[in-house]
């Protein structure tokens, strides 16, 4: 028999109810989704990574129909209309758990209701609307062949993949406001001429290095630098439309990437006049897959300096040094190197307190001093002070800057515990070279000293080997350390063990809580604690 008017009309309101609850539950899954910049590969890795947790959602939602039709198939002596109704609310009320559900789960960095994710939830709304009644529809009876209960219970089943259709269906409407944006960032740039543009882009050390660099340049020229991580074309756009000023005279733009030709696309927005390039490293192989595509994306900035702009490059007896050997633009090369470097230091003198050192040049020593931890920062400091000689600051400028610094949050950052024990925060983004550093800085500190990390993440297939590495290099400066993370410590674990680190002073947890709750039993006034990295929700093996 076929579907009456009233039962047709519930029909409507049953699949309504269905994507409202689809909607509802699947928050977890947009939040993953923004977590990779909206990027397909990185969505559906993070989907494979995080196992049963991103089919949830839609499995509840499934069973709710199934219970629906077994229900309705063998107990409901009513009318069809009154269980469609019945159940679109229980699909309704099923949502709201699940996001209530979200919610509650912990997040270091929250989903944020941005004008995309609000069109995203609006385009699928609309997908959702269409497919479900299109299926729905495709049997005129509510007791069809069992086709049709496959096909409702894979309907919010397939959650995950519907996703990634709104995803997909929305992409063009974002392309074209993106160039929208984009193109009117351009035309604003273009207007100012007397504007000195600078692009700073490395696998590790970027942030640092762009505050760093704001800070001393902030002694003589009024500075725009790009706000916390703000490093892809459309964070970079933002800040040109809502906050370049007139009276900005220099324009400081942080350019990350994840794939070949992002950095290109940055400059096609900025058109930097000065260019600096803090490190090339194995970062993102997730992405890039071979260190030589990171090497050739980063050195897009350099390819996109004009023939009168300076490229400045922080000596790494490296990749970055063999690319500032064969750049033939005018160039910088700044480090510890006084043989080779343009910019050099001399007497550094590093403690837990800060760091004494002379900045060189070919034609004078600047004493200076900061409060700035760690070798990589020096390196970090004498790279910007380069650029800041290049644009005309003096010695006593450049030394006064360098005096004012303040640690960049969460990257080697020193704080002080109420319960009386130092807390070396370098929770950001930890890259193998960067730990070392970190590593060798906890070395100098006196009484008991304690590692929390995760590891690294982002490696590709070097992950495990960076990791034992990882592990190695922990082993001769503490005594005491925190895995995180059950499945992903297991090679940590190993690189300690491979050093002889005793056993019995390796604590594996499985989040960062558990982690806090044992850090308590182990800490006393006068220890200090390392945090090397925090990994992101997606991430999370909570």
């Amino acid at each position: 028999m076929f579907l009456s008017t009233v039962e047709l009309i519930a029909a409507d309101l049953w699949c309504l109810c269905l994507v409202a609850g689809a909607l509802l539950a699947a928050r977890t899954l947009i939040h993953w989704f923004q977590l990779e910049s909206y990027q397909f590969p990185g969505y559906f890795r993070t989907l494979r990574r995080q196992g049963p947790r991103g089919w949830i959602p839609g499995a509840c939602l499934a069973a709710v129909i199934l219970l629906t039709l077994l229900v309705g198939r063998l107990f409901w002596r009513g009318t069809s209309w009154l269980l469609m109704a019945i159940s679109g609310l229980v699909l309704i009320a099923t949502g709201f758990g699940l996001l209530l559900w979200s919610q509650k789960q912990k997040e270091k960095k929250k989903l944020v209701f941005t004008p995309r994710v609000k069109r995203l939830y609006i385009v699928c709304a609309i997908v959702w609307t269409l497919v479900f009644m299109t299926v729905f529809f495709l049997f005129s009876r509510w007791e069809a062949s069992l086709w049709i209960y496959i096909g409702l219970v894979l309907l919010p089943l397939l959650l995950p993949l519907w996703i990634a259709l709104g995803g997909l269906i929305a992409w063009p409407i974002e392309k074209g406001i993106s160039e929208m944006y984009f193109r009117d960032a351009q035309r604003i740039l273009q207007e100012r001429p007397d504007l000195i543009r600078i692009g700073i882009t490395g696998s590790w050390g970027k942030t640092s290095v762009k505050f760093i660099l704001g800070a001393l340049l902030s002694e003589k020229y009024p500075t725009l630098v790009t706000p916390a991580s703000f490093n892809t074309p459309m964070g970079v756009t933002k800040v040109i439309r809502t906050q370049l000023e007139p009276g900005h005279r220099v324009f400081v733009a942080e350019m990350g990437a994840r794939h070949v030709g992002d950095i290109k696309e940055m400059c096609r927005l900025v058109h930097p006049h000065i260019g600096l390039l803090t490190s090339v490293g194995p970062q993102h192989l997730d992405t890039f897959h071979t260190q030589e595509r990171i090497t050739k994306t980063k050195y897009e900035l350099m390819e996109a300096i004009p023939e009168d702009g300076t490229c400045f490059f922080a000596d790494d007896d490296g990749i970055v040094t063999e690319l500032w050997a064969k750049t033939r633009k005018e160039k910088c090369l700044t480090g510890l190197n006084s043989k080779r470097d343009d910019v050099w230091v001399e007497e550094l003198q590093v403690s837990p307190s800060g760091s004494h050192f002379l900045l060189c040049t070919a034609q004078e020593r600047i004493p200076c001093e900061t409060e700035l931890l760690g070798e990589l920062n020096i390196r970090n400091i004498v790279l910007c002070a380069s650029v800041c000689l290049k644009l005309g600051l003096n010695g006593r400028e450049i030394a006064r800057g360098i005096r004012k610094l303040k640690p960049v949050e969460h990257r080697l950052e020193l704080k002080r515990n109420p319960g009386g024990f130092n807390v070396l925060d370098d929770a950001f983004n930890s890259n193998i070279r960067g730990a070392k550093q970190a590593f060798q800085t906890l070395r100098q500190f006196p009484g008991h000293r304690l590692i929390v990390t995760p590891g690294m993440v982002e490696l590709g297939d070097q992950e495990a080997e960076l990791n034992r590495e990882f592990g190695q290099a922990m082993a001769d400066c503490c005594d005491e350390v925190i895995l995180v993370g059950k499945k992903r410590s297991e090679t940590l674990h190993q690189g300690l063990t491979d050093q002889g680190f005793p056993k019995e002073r390796i604590h594996v947890v499985g989040s960062l809580s558990e982690a806090a709750q044992l850090l308590g039993s182990l800490v006393h006034p006068g220890d200090t604690v390392l945090f090397e990295n925090d990994l992101p929700d997606n991430y999370s093996e909570e």
